[in-house]
């Protein structure tokens, strides 16, 4: 095999691979022997027809496409390796010569790591994060304790907002029930917001045994097309007005919830632990910051192909994650009215900023040069083989050279940190 390198603009590359025509021929006669038994020759059993009749009578190149894919698998990665090339983008393919007897050729367009010239990267100033925890959220996170704990009761008054009402309701257009605009003991939040505007408002006020007619128009964005803009009425029969009872902020309150005995020493370890929250969270928008003005000052020239490779690996990452929960892209799809182009679109920005942060994360790890300790590497391993539940030795064998970089540019990120100046 030889393997010719071609520059291209913008941080492409064409390989050039010729495989020898003894491969290529081998690679056929592995074909011819998988599919034989499927190829009806008049005069032969299934499987008996020799390869060279079967070509002459269904033409040369009956075989050729699946040996050049086969051969194309089994080759590339050596001309990657041969090439030089530091390659981030899945290759275009293009075949050059595909004949019996002759090398095989085929050509590889890629995108190749893109240079970066850093700008300035230490000591960058940032707007200072506010790390301190304030009155007012150690009041919102205990309001919101006492909204975990508390316990819906039913209410003979008028529904207010924030109530839930117990409903059935029917809706018409023109006097003609549509799909989807029915339901029964449907627990509605008021104020939520989960219904058509309008709708809720319209509610609140109605006692249990109420019949509301209930008047909105549907939004002109709506998802039903067919609703789209159109006026309705919805016929709603209120069951059941419920709110929620709250506890007392008390010694008794602090007992239920924790292992505290007063109030006051709850609160003292709740701000404890709002504020270790909330360094966490600082941390990461000074990191954050930090990174905008980094790489905002760095110079790079980010290749299409490269782009395309990481909202490709989002996609099929999203995908996972909806398979996870029971569900497929083709589901996700049909109920979102989105297209495959369009989620495509959605993810490119996430996918461009990850490439532009990780590029200059690994420039400052070559300029600083930032080296990786076997205990790191080792810790670091010990961790995900815990969370995956495989054997240390094992991810360190798959994943090693992945958790070095990957590892290096976290400190990377974290002496540029530690380096900017707040103001």
């Amino acid at each position: 095999m030889s393997v010719q390198v071609e520059k291209l603009e913008k941080n492409m590359a064409k390989l050039t691979i010729e495989v020898e025509a003894e491969k290529f021929v081998a690679e056929t006669v592995k074909v011819y022997n998988k599919n034989k038994n499927q190829i009806s020759v008049q005069g032969f059993r299934k499987g008996k027809a020799p390869q060279a009749l079967i070509e002459k009578l269904y033409g040369a190149g009956i075989f050729y496409e699946e040996a050049a894919d086969a051969l194309i698998q089994q080759v590339y990665g050596d001309a990657v390796k041969e090439s030089g090339l530091d390659i981030v983008s899945y290759p275009s393919i293009e075949l050059v010569q595909v004949e019996k007897g002759k090398p095989f050729i085929f050509t590889a367009e890629v995108a190749v790591r893109p240079e970066v010239e850093l700008g300035q990267y230490m000591g960058v100033e940032i707007e200072k994060v506010e790390t301190e925890v304030t009155e007012e959220e150690l009041e919102a996170e205990i309001k919101r304790l006492q909204d975990q704990n508390s316990r819906e009761i039913t209410v003979e008054r008028p529904a207010e907002n924030g109530d839930t009402v117990v409903i059935d309701y029917v809706g018409s257009v023109d006097g003609v029930e549509f799909e989807g605009g029915k339901g029964e003991n449907y627990p509605l939040v008021l104020g939520s917001n989960s219904f058509i505007p309008g709708f809720e408002e319209q509610l609140v006020g109605a006692a249990a045994d109420a019949d509301v007619d209930v008047n909105v128009t549907f939004p002109e964005e709506y998802r039903a097309e067919e609703l789209a803009g159109k006026a309705a009425l919805f016929k709603v029969k209120v069951h059941e007005v419920k709110t929620k009872e709250y506890p007392e902020v008390d010694d008794e309150f602090a007992q239920d919830i924790s292992d505290f005995d007063t109030l006051a020493e709850f609160k003292e370890d709740l701000m404890k632990r709002l504020a270790e929250r909330k360094a966490e969270t600082a941390n990461a928008e000074k990191q954050q910051k930090v990174m905008d003005v980094v790489v905002g000052s760095a110079k790079m020239d980010i290749p299409d192909a490269m782009v395309q490779k990481s909202v490709d690996d989002m996609m099929n990452q999203y995908a996972q994650q909806l398979s996870s929960q029971g569900l497929s892209m083709d589901v996700y799809f049909k109920y979102t009215g989105m297209t495959p182009v369009q989620l495509a679109e959605q993810f490119k920005p996430q996918a461009l900023a990850n490439i532009k942060n990780r590029l200059v994360l690994d420039a400052i790890v070559a300029a600083e040069n930032i080296e990786v300790t076997e205990e790191d590497i080792d810790k670091e391993v010990n961790r995900m083989a815990e969370a995956w539940k495989l054997e240390p030795a094992k991810v360190k064998e798959l994943i090693e050279e992945d958790v070095r970089k990957d590892y290096a540019a976290q400190k990377a990120l974290e002496i540029i940190t530690d380096a900017a100046v707040e103001k």
